[in-house]
């Protein structure tokens, strides 16, 4: 019996841990401030919002990324960076496409600290 049960707290306690999503990087934004209109719109369209993603038709996962108002809606979620820096507990994004650069990633993430602005 108590090998019962140190075998189930055992499992109970690893899938806790390997359940665990990893912490999204917070980058140095000094001097960076990207607006949406500026830089993140271009990034989003080319990478995100596009037919059968996540654009107003497709809307993939509830996840609509067409407008400014509707990206900084879900900028505000934690799954937004922790999948566009592919962050494990996370759906790697974007889906079925090589990873953004490192580049374009701190602008999102900088976009992002910065309070997402128009």
């Amino acid at each position: 019996m108590k090998k019962l049960i140190f075998s189930a707290f055992t499992l109970a306690l690893m899938l806790t841990f390997a359940c665990k999503k990893e912490e999204v990087q917070v980058f140095d934004c000094a001097g960076t401030t990207p607006t949406y209109t500026s830089e993140i719109k271009a990034i989003l369209d080319a990478n995100c919002n596009t037919a059968g993603c996540h654009d107003s038709n497709s809307s993939i996962g509830n996840i609509d990324l067409s407008t400014y108002a509707k990206a900084k809606s879900e900028s505000e979620k934690e799954r937004f960076l922790g999948s566009i820096q592919h962050k494990s507990g996370y759906r790697a994004m974007p889906d079925s496409a090589p990873k953004l650069s490192d580049a374009l990633i701190q602008k999102i993430s900088c976009w992002v600290q910065n309070g997402a602005p128009q």
